[in-house]
């Protein structure tokens, strides 16, 4: 008996979607992912079926020249806090409208170090004797997460395609968050 290729290109896209599933999944469960990044998903439609790669692509380019940005702050001689803390803020927000849970994480964790340099609110704090040494830690937290994620996405996005290609409709995400 022999099998048909339309019976294969079927059963391959099956398969491929229940990966897609299993390993979606598993970014939420990591806590990569939020609700958020479902509620993105839900915005593709057949007039526009690459929205979702459109608006991770833009994050990922967005967030690597605020990354590239923050770093540059920091090696300047005398920190300012203040574009730190905007800069900070700027990639919280986009992490947050695609549902980059991790990476909103780590900017609200490095928004807190940046609002405790303001000693004439918060008093003597351990954190100004070295500002820059926190700054730089906070930095590398935020860029391990937004790495993680940007990887996780693109082998997300990488499935979709193949989905796709197989013949298949990306499944839709429910809401595991």
């Amino acid at each position: 008996m022999e099998i048909g290729g339309e019976y294969l290109e079927i059963l391959g896209s099956s398969i491929l979607m229940t990966d897609y599933l299993e390993y979606s999944n598993a970014l939420f469960r990591e806590g990569l992912l939020d609700g958020q990044f479902i509620q993105l998903q839900m915005l593709r439609d057949d007039s526009n079926p690459d929205f979702v790669v459109e608006v991770v692509t833009l994050f990922f380019e967005d967030s690597q020249r605020i990354l590239n940005e923050l770093s540059k702050t920091l090696d300047e001689q005398n920190v300012d806090f203040k574009k730190i803390d905007a800069n900070v803020h700027q990639l919280k927000g986009s992490s947050s409208s695609i549902g980059a849970q991790r990476v909103r994480n780590a900017c609200i964790a490095f928004r807190s170090f940046c609002d405790a340099q303001d000693v004439e609110s918060y008093g003597f704090c351990f954190f100004v004797l070295f500002p820059d040494q926190m700054c730089l830690r906070c930095l590398q937290q935020v860029k391990q997460e937004y790495l993680l994620v940007k990887n996780k996405l693109e082998a997300l996005l990488r499935l979709e395609q193949q989905i796709v290609a197989a013949g298949g409709v990306v499944p839709t995400l429910n809401d595991v968050s």
